[in-house]
Parts: C-alpha cells; structure tokens; sequence
C-alpha cells in the first residue's frame, strides 16, 4: 500500500512538473536550474546549449564559382539590384552569420553593371577576386580595383557596387552585420538623391584614386586635406592596393616569424593608426613554403580565404584543405593552426577578424600552445 501510495506521489509531481515547464515556456521564461540529477552544473549546461558557430569551409571553385555564374544568368538587375551569395554557417541557422559577428558573401557583377546606392549601419569592406574592374563609389569617390584590392564601406556612407569592365568580376565582401542586427542597430536607406533628384549612381565629387593620393605615403598626412570622411572612427582611406601589401610582405620574407601567426600585415586606418574599424579588422598574412604556425586559440572569430596558394588549416584537431578564394570559418574558441602545403611557393591568405568588438567589450584573450605542448596566454 506505500510502495502504491508513494508511485502516485510520483506521478503527481512529474505532473506537476511538466505542466510548470509548460508555463515557464508559454510565459516566455527559462528555468535556471538543474533539471538532471546526473550531469554536473546542469543548470550551466542548459544555459550554454545554444546555437553556436562551427569551423566550416566553403569552397569557391567546386560550390561557389558555379553558383555565381549561374545566378548572374538566372537573376538579372532588372529583378533584384543584389545579387550575392551569403555563407551561413551551419552552426547558426537560419541567421545569415558566417560567424557570430560577422558575415561573408560572394557577388558576381556582369560587364557594366552597377548597382543604384545605398547605405546601411553595418560596415563592409569588398575584396577582388577576379576582373580589373570591379567598381565601388563610397560618398563620392570612385574606386576601381582588381584581385587582392580591398574597398571600405564604412556604416551609413552611400555606395554603390559594380563592374565598368568588359568582362565578369567576382568579389568577396565581409560585413559586422550580425553584430550589428544583435545590437538591435541595423537600418538600410536606398533613397538617394542629388539637389532633390533621385540618383541611380552618385556624382563624383573627389578625383579619381583620392585615397591613395591623399593617405598612400605612410608616415606622411596632410594638414590641408578634411580627413572627416565616413562613419566616425573608420579609416578616411576607402581603398587598399593589393600590390602595396604584397610588396610590404615580400619585403619581410625572411624576418623572423610569430610562431602563431607566420607573417601577418594589418590594414589600419592611417589618421589613428588602429584597424580600418570599430568592430571588425583586416589581415594579410603570408606563410613560406612548408612553414606551419603553432596552435593558437582565441576568443575573436576568424573568416579565411587564401588569395595565393593552397593552406591546411586543423582547427579543434580537423584537417581542412583550403584553396584559391575558398573561406573557413574559425569561430573564437577554437584551437587553429596553418600549414602552408607548397615546398616551393609562398600561401598568402586574407583574414577578417571581429577582434576590435572584443578588445572594447574587455573579452579579447589569446592562448597558444608551445612546440612541447604547454598551454600559454598570449594576451
């Protein structure tokens, strides 16, 4: 008679149970507790159970570069003034990330096609991959660019995207985006106008490569030149010459290496000397033949994409075979180390990284591991 009186108590309070986590779940709450006897600090783990961006790779030439051709044969201007290719990682669907903060997508511009402008809070940055002449206008000033170049559109400037060549350009383009839309500060304006005309493309109001002519000699600044261009606190200088960065590297070849990071240049703004932008940041690197970093692991997430050369990442002990123009993402947490597989030619590779976010919020920490193994903090 106790054991049933006892059983019916039970079954009592389970249902009790359910029909209180049904009311939590209606009432839009969540239980901090432990819900399991038999998992330690449960109450943490259900609280850490949430989407989290995975190391992934997406390959340009086998995925990506088909896909462009055929949605620029598909989807004309005419249907939709973009037309690119957003890499979500599986990790955070259905967000549009490729990792929390950041995002990365790939657009093809048929021969003299622009885009009419707009502006948005997120800041982006457009790096050629293929064509001489893919075109971006940021708040007047036109920039032409080619493979390797990299374009700044900082947050709430008008600009507008394109090709002025004769034959198809590919770029790639990474935006704070997500960051940005968690913030709960994301907003778009695609009414742009000139002495109260709407306008499909902006005038030109500075000479043509401005940037380079005003911010190009390192050292050196102008004091009779408005440097007031852009967000506040983003670089003046809207574009960056491939050539200028792979001389500097070649430059440096056999200089002794971070065992971490192998040769890596950062684009910075020339007025303040920090990165290109509040949020997120910008890096080159070069790897010599055979060369292979020591693992490092950090909280800043990392998009990759080799501009030269073939690169084996293993990120969390996963080999990742990557190639000319593919990404990997490397969300922050995870243990990354980079094999240059050539003997004979040097990897240069294209790094976004969401670090200035986390040095301001305090939660930027590195580690690395010695060649012996140890676990060190780098910063």
């Amino acid at each position: 008679m106790m054991q049933a009186t006892q059983q019916a108590a039970g079954r009592a309070s389970e249902q009790e149970m359910r029909q209180m986590y049904e009311e939590i779940g209606n009432a839009h709450l969540f239980p901090f507790w432990a819900r399991s006897a038999d998992v330690e600090h449960d109450e943490i783990r259900q609280l850490m159970q949430g989407q989290r961006a995975v190391p992934y790779l997406w390959r340009y030439r086998e995925v990506l570069e088909p896909l462009l051709q055929r949605s620029a044969r598909l989807i004309s201007t005419a249907d939709s003034d973009r037309r690119s290719l957003i890499l979500t990682n599986p990790g955070l669907k259905p967000r549009r990330a490729t990792v929390t903060t950041l995002y990365t997508a790939y657009r093809l511009n048929d021969p003299n096609e622009i885009m009419p402008p707009h502006r948005h809070t997120a800041s982006a940055i457009r790096l050629g991959l293929t064509g001489a002449q893919n075109f971006t206008g940021v708040e007047g000033e036109d920039v032409v660019f080619g493979p390797g170049d990299m374009v700044l559109t900082p947050r709430d400037t008008w600009h507008n995207h394109g090709n002025v060549g004769s034959e198809p350009a590919i770029n790639l383009s990474v935006l704070d985006y997500p960051l940005v839309e968690t913030l709960n500060a994301l907003s778009f304006d695609h009414d742009y106008s000139e002495g109260g005309a709407v306008m499909r493309k902006q005038s030109a109001r500075f000479p043509a490569d401005y940037s380079a002519i005003t911010y190009g000699a390192g050292g050196l600044m102008p004091r009779f030149v408005d440097h007031r261009r852009g967000a506040n606190g983003s670089s003046p200088m809207f574009i960056y010459r491939y050539e200028a960065v792979r001389e500097l590297l070649e430059k440096h070849r056999e200089w002794a290496e971070n065992p971490y990071e192998g040769l890596r240049i950062e684009y910075v703004d020339p007025l303040r000397g920090g990165p290109v932008y509040k949020t997120m940041t910008f890096f080159m690197q070069m790897l010599r033949p055979g060369e292979r970093t020591l693992p490092m692991k950090q909280t800043a997430s990392l998009l990759v994409s080799p501009l030269e050369g073939a690169v084996r990442a293993t990120l969390d002990g996963e080999a990742f075979e990557t190639h000319q123009f593919d990404t990997l993402a490397v969300p922050g947490g995870t243990w990354a180390e980079y094999e240059n597989t050539s003997a004979t030619q040097p990897a240069i590779v294209f790094i976004a990284s969401d670090e200035p976010a986390l040095r301001a919020f305090g939660l930027l920490q590195r580690w690395g591991k010695t060649a012996g193994g140890d676990i060190m903090l780098l910063d």
